[in-house]
């Protein structure tokens, strides 16, 4: 498995839809958390199976839930970068990669 990395604003950015979901209803913010971590291991097991979007910045869709991880495989290290809703306007971001 290859190393992998959250950059702080990609943390902010779960910590924030979960926090969103759990208010929607109890235990929808772990269910959250569940995919959003298969998500990321997915990307930490076969990167290069994702298409770059923009600039080396990559996205997986995590299941069940609007949202998108982007990622940049930087030497042999997963970064990521950002976790948005699929909604939420491109240049948000594309500013973080």
């Amino acid at each position: 498995m290859r190393p992998y990395l959250v950059r702080p604003t990609a943390a902010v950015d779960i910590a924030r839809a979960y926090a969103w979901y759990e208010r929607q209803r109890d235990g929808l913010g772990e269910e959250f958390l569940v995919e959003n971590r298969a998500a990321m291991q997915a990307v930490v097991e076969a990167p290069t199976a994702y298409a770059v979007l923009h600039r080396q910045t990559r996205r997986a869709l995590v299941r069940r839930f609007p949202y998108g991880l982007f990622f940049r495989l930087m030497d042999d290290v997963v970064v990521f970068v950002a976790c948005f809703h699929t909604r939420r306007r491109p240049e948000s971001w594309k500013r973080r990669g």
